[in-house]
């Protein structure tokens, strides 16, 4: 499902809103039209069998949504749950899932033109996970493809 035609229109827009997050010492971004709140840290309620990214699920506002664990989504270190913790409730296709982050740091209005294209790093490594690297002062910060990287989310969820 990686789509070039969407990374270039990415790389072309005069201004994108990001949500930036931390995932241990890493840090990843969203693009702000996919998410529907920030929520604070809660418990999920666990699911038997479901896989190890999957925490479980929560309640919100009457719906019942997967919460998924994202550094374990990515292998990647995070700390553990504490009060910083949230969860990014974003839309997927048409499926609302919840995503642990360690803490929410910033709202970004960055230029498409910053996005750099993510290095070639084997065949082990998927880089339709990623829009690309966008480096700041501060650090380089993962530009996540949540579209990519829940792509059978809808038959998961329908099985």
């Amino acid at each position: 499902m990686d789509d070039p035609q969407h990374r270039r229109e990415l790389r072309s827009s005069s201004a994108l809103e990001i949500i930036a997050f931390h995932l241990g010492d890493q840090q990843f971004c969203i693009k702000t039209t996919a998410i529907r709140e920030i929520r604070g840290w809660a418990a999920a309620t666990p699911l038997p069998h479901s896989p190890p990214h999957v925490l479980g699920v929560m309640n919100l506002r009457g719906s019942v949504i997967p919460v998924i664990n994202l550094a374990t989504m990515l292998d990647v270190r995070s700390a553990a749950e504490t009060s910083r913790s949230a969860i990014v409730v974003a839309e997927i296709g048409t499926n609302i899932v919840g995503l642990i982050v360690d803490r929410v740091s910033d709202i970004l209005s960055i230029s498409g033109e910053l996005i750099q294209p993510v290095p070639d790093l084997g065949t082990a490594f998927d880089p339709a996970f990623s829009h690309g690297i966008i480096p700041l002062e501060e650090g380089m910060v993962c530009f996540l493809n949540l579209d990519h990287m829940f792509a059978n989310l809808d038959m998961a969820l329908a099985a």
